[in-house]
């Protein structure tokens, strides 16, 4: 492809509302151009190295007998109501009607669809298992999109769904899906650590999101370098060490002026926020009688040193969601804001919710209801009970391992995949029956993949650049190389010996970026490292003469000399050994 004819606009400055990196190389080098927050097009050279993802995605799914499949961006509503999702999700999911009045969404995710087209075609046990997927757009009307590719609201998924005759045949597929999500990652470049996740709005009873680790990631994941334990914070477990145990001591009020935090709390009394009980206040949306929601006002305790884990409590109520409770709802149920405690207040109003460690804490500090008063020795089991005990807290860096008792490792992600053991939550709900070696009618269970080829592009970036630009993996570059000309108009002998070897470097099947512009030989080598294709070649009148091209690593930043006669040769040989090197990286893996 000659630039001249290129259609691009490379850019030297930062452009002001990209925050990331990926997003100012992605605008700067051309890729991309937003069209609105959260919304992009893709030029050539994006596109490109698209296109060369979704082959990669393409060929690790028929690798375990997947079909592709194309399904339906527009979808009826009436499918989102048979699974209660209609109903579950906010204002994230796009609602719309036709001409005729009939609702309709813009999907954001297939379950539904797929669903009910594998319950009107697979009708035996016989034709299972099953592996559909699709590379579609989604979209999702995210309130702040934000690190350009990373958080949008129309994206390409691939999406896969696979079906079995039961959970120990889904058990022994899911392994496959781990397996070919590493190879995909690292074929495109990219290193991922796969941790257990919350299943969320998809439901099911297992998931794991493959996460790339980067500081700009919205993910907090916790890992274990001893055994290898790998979990998002939000269903992160932890070793709770309690304190040693005490005899009860008897209720004491005490005055603490305008002392309303925990930190100020354990300044005031001189004692460690472990030994201070937390007061959260929580309305949860639930549901209530004939499938309407309603809010339950929760009263949540932690320990003072601990911080809430908000989806752990929403799994636990199978709340569709938490708010904060008004400083008018606290008062309501006989609590004081800043003050609050399980003590005194009025039970027929609130659920109660205690962690797990609180039992196992004696003698807590803890408000007393009143405003710049708190109680000393407050004890779980005498002087309150909840309705239920469980975890709740977020695990955090040097919390113990919960396999081993090692420290924990905090660290930032980018959720670049997830897969999800389904089960029979939407064949169920959506009549996707099989009939089984006895004639009996049963649901077929379910697993689904994901992974937004967009948010890899970005991640891939963010994680292989440096002050010039992109250093592209050679498996989804947008060329393999880039020949810049440095060749003048007023050199026509020259300028016809770099075409001669333009022709021969496309004749040889590799692919060709020609930077064929009349323009500065700096102005050429800025834009070549700015889009980062693996080989720089750079053809000038001097080596012209000498019978020479300047060859560049991209990657490696080694440069040398080919002989113009042996140019594609040579340029093939660095090529190959950049395949290899991530070739190398695509080994197996144990699931954990």
């Amino acid at each position: 492809m000659r630039m001249s004819k290129l259609f691009f606009q490379t850019l030297r400055e930062v452009p002001a509302d990209a925050d990331v990196t990926s997003h100012q190389l992605m605008l700067r080098a051309g890729l991309v151009r937003q069209v609105a927050a959260g919304i992009f097009d893709f030029l050539p050279l994006g596109l490109r190295v698209k296109h060369k993802i979704e082959q990669i995605l393409r060929e690790e799914m028929d690798a375990i007998d997947g079909q592709e499949v194309s399904l339906p961006v527009v979808q009826p509503a009436e499918l989102w109501q048979r699974t209660g999702r209609w109903q579950a999700i906010g204002d994230d999911l796009a609602r719309l009607k036709d001409r005729n009045g009939r609702d309709m969404v813009l999907g954001m995710t297939h379950e539904e669809v797929i669903t009910e087209m594998a319950g009107g075609v697979i009708n035996s046990y016989r034709q299972l298992p099953q592996m559909l997927y699709q590379i579609q757009t989604k979209f999702r009307d995210e309130p702040r999109p934000r690190a350009g590719l990373i958080r949008v609201r129309e994206f390409t998924m691939k999406d896969a769904y696979s079906f079995h005759t039961d959970f120990a045949d889904l058990d022994a597929y899911y392994p496959a899906v781990y397996q070919a999500y590493f190879n995909i990652f690292r074929r495109a470049g990219l290193e991922v650590v796969a941790v257990e996740s919350d299943t969320g709005m998809m439901g099911g009873t297992m998931a794991h999101e493959f996460m790339a680790l980067t500081p700009i990631g919205e993910d907090t994941l916790l890992l274990c370098d001893t055994c290898h334990y790998a979990a998002n914070r939000q269903i992160a477990t932890f070793v709770k060490e309690a304190a040693p145990a005490e005899d009860a001591l008897a209720l004491e009020e005490v005055e603490t002026p305008h002392v309303n935090t925990i930190a100020a709390l354990a300044e005031f009394l001189g004692v460690p926020e472990s030994r201070t009980a937390k007061a959260i206040f929580q309305m949860a949306e639930v549901n209530g009688e004939n499938g309407k929601s309603r809010e339950q006002f929760v009263f949540v305790v932690v320990r003072g040193d601990m911080e809430l884990n908000e989806t752990k409590l929403t799994n636990a109520l199978a709340a569709r969601r938490l708010r904060p409770a008004t400083a008018e709802e606290i008062k309501a149920v006989g609590a004081e804001p800043g003050y609050g405690s399980p003590v005194g207040i009025d039970r027929a109003k609130v659920l109660l919710v205690v962690d797990d460690l609180i039992p196992r804490s004696s003698n807590l500090v803890a408000g007393a209801n009143k405003e710049g008063w708190h109680y000393k020795n407050v004890n779980y089991g005498r002087d309150y009970t909840a309705d239920l005990v469980l975890d709740v807290v977020a695990a955090a860096e040097g919390h113990g391992c919960p396999v081993c008792g090692e420290p924990l490792r905090a660290v930032r992600g980018v959720e670049v995949g997830n897969i999800f053991k389904l089960g029979t939550k939407y064949s169920a709900a959506m009549d996707a029956l099989y009939l089984d070696e006895k004639g009996e009618s049963i649901p077929m269970v379910m697993g689904c993949y994901g992974i937004g080829s967009g948010r890899l592009i970005a991640s891939v970036i963010e994680t292989s650049n440096d002050e010039n630009g992109i250093i592209w993996p050679v498996t989804i570059a947008p060329y393999a190389v880039h020949l810049v000309s440095l060749a003048t108009p007023k050199q026509p002998e020259i300028v016809a010996k770099v075409e001669e070897l333009y022709a021969v470097l496309q004749k040889a099947g590799i692919e060709v970026l020609y930077d064929d512009r009349d323009e500065r030989a700096g102005v050429k080598f800025n834009d070549a490292d700015l889009i980062g294709i693996p080989v720089r070649l750079t053809a000038g009148k001097r080596g012209i003469e000498k019978g020479i091209v300047e060859v560049k690593n991209r990657r490696t930043g080694e440069s040398g000399e080919l002989p113009l006669g042996d140019v594609a040769a040579g340029v093939r040989a660095i090529l190959d050994a950049e395949r290899a090197r991530i070739a190398q990286t695509v080994v197996a893996e144990t699931m954990r």
